[in-house]
């Protein structure tokens, strides 16, 4: 059985507008650690609290999670 890892964008999303952990879980109404346990991939987020991120971050869901690992960023996509 294999694990099932959620991959996520949290932590590049947040470095990006300057918002620290603490920030982001006051918006959420989770406690600051929950936002690392997310970012390290070590806690996945339920479907309602991966959809506030999003809401959040004003971006689809998707754009933040994904079962995949996500391409480094400067890797062209090859089409």
């Amino acid at each position: 059985m294999s694990s099932e890892v959620i991959y996520n964008r949290i932590a590049m999303l947040r470095a990006e507008r300057g918002i620290s952990r603490r920030e982001l879980a006051d918006a959420l109404g989770v406690h600051y650690q929950t936002v690392g346990y997310l970012e390290r991939g070590e806690y996945s987020p339920s479907l309602y609290l991966a959809l506030r991120i999003a809401a959040h971050f004003e971006v689809p869901v998707e754009v933040i999670f994904s079962a995949e690992p996500f391409p480094r960023l400067g890797t062209a996509a090859t089409a």
